[in-house]
């Protein structure tokens, strides 16, 4: 049986409940590259009971052993670098150098949150009864299912594993339907290192897959990345249970660009969030705010850098700044926001075509005289598009950033510290960039606000959203 027939439950290697497949692409070609099992509710009841079987024994082990074996899992990871980033390559059509950034983050990423195992701190707190201690102890949830998205496959694996793992819970990983053969790959390294059966399962499928995890009563955290309508469906089904959820959304980051800022700088951290993945990045500008006094100067160095862009099959052509959209239904979106704005009065100064090549490819495009109104002002465009739109100020800047129905990621661009300051202080995102690229670190918490998620990743206030308190009353005579 090939190796993508199966899913790994309980340390083992299984044929799957279901028949159903789900076939995989090449992105920058089309062409098949395998099919996938597409897993139902049998199969995720026997990857969540491997789970929760595997479960206590895993919390009793101390917290230095459990980041032992995620250190292992790194350490291998970087030993087969070129062969996971030529896979990425192939079903998710990220450049070749962007992909090798992806597994190395990515084994970084692991063994930062092995660093944790001796930092998962409890508290004493003064109690009013005499003779009395109180204890807060943070503990596991239990089984944590992990549903990852397509754009960074790869590096969403560690994301949810090793937290939830340095946390004391077991894992069930349902992978992209769009790009899973990298999570088979990271499956049989892991395999290799010798974690305990039943602590790290992959089931992969669609919809039902994910309906199944969603609504499962033995899963106690639910973490899933990707669209806000498929986030809203895994809340509700949650909801059942009361089980929680950890969710990161979509985003339409602002980015305010005034009359001081560094030109080139500036142009080149918008010209690289646009490019970056080919716009399909969740925390990337994608909408700018320019002060009317440097808006031509920026549109023409930001015009320039798209129309230079390199785009194309990143397995056969090493030299790209992009590879193609993931798929048919994100060239089609792009495609129509870029339309719908040049009905409504936007003007294309490079770009604005879906390309003439095979794959799902869409030409780097710049629009200026974007109003409040259009489309691509308003909704994720999840592509390689940069629409610009001019103000006069900050405080008519920060008004238009807020009216958003997401609050992933902003930024600011000025040489002025109290411009700076304020638009912090009065940004509502999660996060805000000061002259730099949307990008955040590991140490930070990434987590966004309204449509864009509920609770967050990284850092110490990502490693606690996969335990719970334990309060202990402690009387003494």
């Amino acid at each position: 049986m090939d190796k993508f027939e199966r899913n790994y439950i309980n340390g083992e290697w299984v044929s799957p409940s279901s028949t159903a497949t789900l076939q995989v692409h090449n992105p920058s070609t089309r062409e098949f590259i395998a099919s996938v099992p597409d897993s139902n509710a049998d199969d995720v009841d026997r990857a969540v009971a491997a789970a929760r079987a595997a479960q206590p024994a895993w919390e009793r082990l101390p917290a230095i052993q459990r980041a032992g074996f995620i250190r292992t899992v790194a350490q291998k990871l970087r030993e087969h670098k070129t062969r996971l980033a030529r896979r990425i390559s192939l079903e998710q059509g990220k450049i070749l150098p962007l992909a090798e950034v992806e597994i190395d983050f990515t084994a970084n990423y692991m063994d930062y949150m092995a660093e944790w195992a001796r930092r998962i701190e409890g508290e004493i707190l003064n109690s009013d009864r005499p003779g009395e201690t109180i204890y807060l102890h943070r503990r596991p949830i239990g089984v944590v299912a992990g549903i990852l998205p397509w754009n960074f496959p790869f590096f969403l694996i560690a994301r949810k594993m090793a937290p939830a793992l340095v946390a004391g819970n077991t894992i069930v990983i349902k992978s992209s339907e769009e790009t899973p053969l990298n999570a088979f790959d990271f499956t049989e390294l892991l395999h290799e290192c010798g974690l305990p059966a039943g602590v790290f399962n992959l089931v992969t499928g669609g919809r039902t897959t994910g309906a199944a995890l969603s609504a499962h009563k033995d899963v106690g955290l639910i973490s899933f990345t990707g669209h806000v309508g498929t986030g809203m469906k895994i809340m509700e089904a949650a909801s059942k249970n009361l089980t929680r959820v950890n969710l990161e959304l979509g985003g339409k980051a602002p980015a305010i660009v005034l009359d001081d800022c560094d030109l080139e700088l500036t142009a080149n951290a918008l010209f690289n969030s646009r490019v970056l993945n080919t716009g399909q990045v969740c925390n990337a500008a994608e909408r700018v705010y320019v002060q009317r006094g440097i808006a031509d100067r920026l549109a023409d160095r930001v015009t320039r850098l798209m129309a230079e862009t390199q785009y194309g099959n990143p397995l056969t052509d090493p030299n790209l700044h992009m590879g193609p959209l993931m798929n048919q239904a994100g060239l089609d979106k792009v495609a129509a926001l870029v339309e719908s704005a040049k009905a409504q009065g936007a003007q294309v100064r490079t770009g604005g075509r879906v390309a003439d090549r095979p794959g799902f490819h869409y030409e780097p495009t710049v629009l200026v005289g974007c109003t409040d109104g259009m489309d691509v002002m308003t909704k994720e465009i999840f592509g390689p598009v940069l629409p610009l739109r001019v103000v006069d100020s900050l405080d008519e800047a920060l008004a238009l950033a807020n009216d958003s129905e997401y609050g992933l990621t902003s930024s600011v661009f000025t040489q002025n510290l109290n411009a700076a300051m304020k638009a912090a202080r009065e940004l509502r995102f999660g996060e805000t960039y000061i002259n730099r690229e949307h990008f955040e670190a590991m140490q930070g918490f990434h987590a966004g606000r309204r449509k864009s998620g509920i609770g967050g990743a990284d850092g110490k206030h990502g490693l606690y959203e996969y335990m719970e308190t334990q309060v202990v009353y402690l009387q003494t005579p």
